[in-house]
């Protein structure tokens, strides 16, 4: 092979190897197999071994040099890199969005990021070849680890011919517990050959830390590390106008970005999505500590500026991680009211931030698969924020290499009717398709009878399961189902649930009654009750005050009249249309208007209609106990007389109502800014129309109810919405 020849084939090789590297570390979508891939790379090693020459720095070969002497230069970042402003409640997140918002007179876009638990890095480009990359150090000074870096596949060493000639992208440099996992795995099997004592790795936040600090490149490679960019250092304008399309450009250049990032056109959407964002942290395979919001337009950066040290255009919300290490001891499934079958670990109890944990839900098959948790594993739980627990990882180091436990296999058939379970044709869930499988019923049945819903005091899972079940069963009889449809409920006697074990005569009498009363819940929290998918309590309410009834819900011709009704976007519609023209939607809303559960929203005057509403444009936090209203009574009751009920105090609260033993936190942030408090009894009077507003917003009144102690309220536990 001539030099020429040569040039172009290793020209043609670090084309392909780089078009390879953006599908598998950016896209996540590969094209080749790995030995395919190897192939490519052990034809270019080849070709310049033979041709020096033509071998560049940025060379995909290029990723692992020399061990280093010394400790690690220290360099000043062009820019600084400043802090980024930290709030562990809604209050103080919207104190900051208004601070910002105040500024203009339009809505802020903003874009949703997560804060991943890694180590800042700056990457440095000249000439769209990769020369630098500084850790965050003070802000000021960061340490070089150019070395180390140039071992992590996801950093490009060349940037394409439409980057800037100089660039300087900021991100974080993380591990997957995945690869955690591997490392603790492969030191135990290094510690029982040697006869050493193995002490495994405790997080990967730590250990990535050091491992950038490692004196050999090839430790650092064979730790493999990953980096998802996020922002950049130099003028982000002169490659677009906005985050998002920044973030876009990014990716064109190489460079991994963080799952989940979106834009919303303003803070409540993005508040919305910071919600959701929360609930799908198990399906990330590294450590988050919180999501961050960012204004998306540059020039309004630009008007916001900077303090000394926070940005004034973006802020984290934080969240405390608590986790624990115990053991699996079953993996069950449990069917739900959809029909989605769930994978739940049954763990042995372990306390997790001061509540005792003996189970975690594993989402679905997809999540089994890719944590690979098996029936005796060890395991590492976590709590975020104190919100569900989750499994993070299984410590695979703890599986005995000669009987290591079985792979779990998901059922192919429901466990309560046998029916053939399928799985979504767009989506990851498996469902039983039998509408009068005893397991959904059971849990529909259980929403339905919720304080959510229709507020039957009495009914819990034991209950359920007696009504649901056979009754007199015996060698001759199957026995008979109380209650196998939601009218059936209703036509309960007191006769027959004194059939049931634990049932005497005064317990049935009070669940009959409960029953019975239920039936003026009212048409929104029925809706609701029905488990219309994806219909919850406030759609339901915002559905029945636009059309009122029922029946004038089964009389819509079309899903763009429920499309029209804030909150509910066109699949919601749909299956709202569904449901109120499907032959089982029709006969279930007949059976029960048959027992004389109200379907009807009764009717109010223009006046009245006014005068019911002494709460408009009132915001009202409410703190300690009632006496007459439980947590979601006094929700309620706030916005059926037009207020709206915050969790958290901030300069948007109107009134804070407390109660007996109220939060110390909540009483002095509205102390603090000057909230009005309300008693009980002040609540009542106002919502009956009988006082006046006790005072305007920036006073204070003190009441018996407000406690005298102005000691500093605690650490704030996590980021709770």
């Amino acid at each position: 092979m001539t030099k020429q020849e040569a040039e172009q084939e290793i020209d043609r090789l670090v084309r392909e190897i780089r078009r390879c590297d953006q599908l598998y570390y950016v896209e996540a979508a590969p094209d080749i197999s790995d030995y395919e891939y190897d192939m490519l790379m052990k034809r270019l090693e080849a070709l310049e071994k033979e041709f020096p020459e033509l071998a560049s720095p940025s060379s995909p070969t290029r990723r692992i040099g020399d061990k280093l002497d010394g400790k690690a230069e220290v360099v000043r970042h062009q820019t600084p890199m400043l802090s980024i402003a930290n709030v562990y409640d809604e209050g103080s997140l919207r104190e900051f969005v208004d601070s910002a918002q105040k500024e203009f007179d339009r809505p802020l876009a903003w874009v949703c990021e997560l804060k991943i638990d890694g180590v800042a890095a700056a990457l440095i480009y000249e000439n769209r070849e990769f020369v630098r990359a500084l850790t965050r150090g003070d802000g000021i000074m960061g340490e070089d680890f150019t070395a180390n870096a140039r071992t992590i596949h996801d950093i490009p060493l060349r940037l394409p011919d439409d980057a800037p000639d100089y660039l300087e992208v900021r991100g974080e440099v993380y591990m997957t517990n995945a690869n955690l996992s591997r490392l603790n795995e492969e030191g135990r099997a290094q510690a029982l050959a040697s006869g050493r004592e193995f002490k495994p790795y405790a997080n990967a936040r730590n250990l990535t830390a050091g491992t950038i600090k490692q004196r050999d490149p090839q430790v650092c490679a064979d730790r493999r590390l990953r980096f998802f960019a996020h922002s950049t250092g130099t003028d982000p304008s002169a490659v677009a106008a906005t985050h998002a399309e920044f973030m876009t450009k990014l990716r064109s250049f190489g460079f991994p970005t963080a799952p989940l990032f979106k834009r919303l056109p303003n803070f409540e959407e993005a508040y919305a999505y910071v919600q959701e964002m929360q609930t799908r942290l198990h399906e990330l395979d590294f450590e988050v500590d919180g999501i961050v919001l960012k204004v998306d337009d540059f020039a309004a950066r630009d008007e916001l500026g900077a303090t000394s040290k926070y940005p004034k255009w973006l802020v984290a919300c934080k969240f405390e991680k608590y986790e624990a290490q115990t053991r699996v001891r079953d993996v069950v499934v449990q069917v739900g009211k959809s029909g989605v079958v769930t994978p739940v670990a049954e763990l042995e109890p372990v306390e997790i931030a001061g509540t005792t944990v003996s189970r975690a839900t594993l989402h679905n098959a997809d999540e089994i698969a890719r944590l690979d948790v098996r029936v005796g594993d060890v395991v590492v739980v976590e709590k975020a924020g104190k919100i569900i627990p989750h499994v993070v990882r299984v410590e695979t180091y703890y599986r005995d290499s000669k009987n290591p436990p079985t792979p779990f296999e998901f059922p192919k058939t429901c466990p309560s009717c046998g029916s053939e379970l399928r799985r979504d044709p767009d989506g990851v869930f498996i469902r039983c398709p039998d509408p009068e499988c005893p397991a959904q019923f059971r849990e529909r049945l259980a929403f339905f009878a919720s304080r959510e819903a229709m507020d039957i005091d009495g009914i819990g899972a034991a209950i359920i399961e007696r009504l649901t079940s056979p009754v007199g069963a015996d060698l001759l009889s199957p026995g008979r189902v109380l209650v196998k449809r939601f009218a059936d409920l209703y036509r309960l006697t007191k006769a027959d649930l004194l059939l049931l074990e634990g049932f005497k005569d005064k317990s049935a009498q009070n669940l009959i009654d409960a029953i019975q009363g239920s039936k003026t819940a009212g048409p929104a929290r029925l809706l609701a009750a029905l488990s219309v998918h994806g219909i919850g309590v406030q759609t339901a309410k915002a559905i029945i005050a636009k059309f009122r009834s029922f029946d004038a819900l089964e009389k819509i011709e079309s899903p763009d009249e429920f499309a029209i009704i804030d909150g509910v976007g066109d699949a919601l519609a749909q299956n709202l249309f569904d449901f109120f023209h499907s032959e089982d939607g029709r006969r279930v809303v007949a059976e029960l208007q048959e027992q004389g559960v109200e379907t009807t929203a009764p009717a109010l005057e223009e006046d009245e209609q006014s005068a019911s509403r002494p709460l408009e444009g009132k915001t009202i936090c409410v703190t300690g106990t009632l006496e007459g209203y439980d947590r979601v009574g006094i929700k309620e009751t706030i916005e059926r007389f037009g207020g709206k009920a915050s969790s958290s105090v901030s300069k948007k609260t109107t009134w804070l109502l407390a109660g007996a033993e109220p939060g110390d936190k909540k009483v002095e942030k509205a102390r603090e800014l000057g909230i009005p408090f309300l008693t009980e009894a002040e609540f009542n009077a106002l919502i009956a129309g009988d006082a006046k507003e006790p005072a305007e917003p920036g006073e204070t009144t003190e009441t018996s109810e407000t406690p005298a102690d102005d000691t500093p309220p605690s650490a704030p536990p996590g980021f709770l919405f």
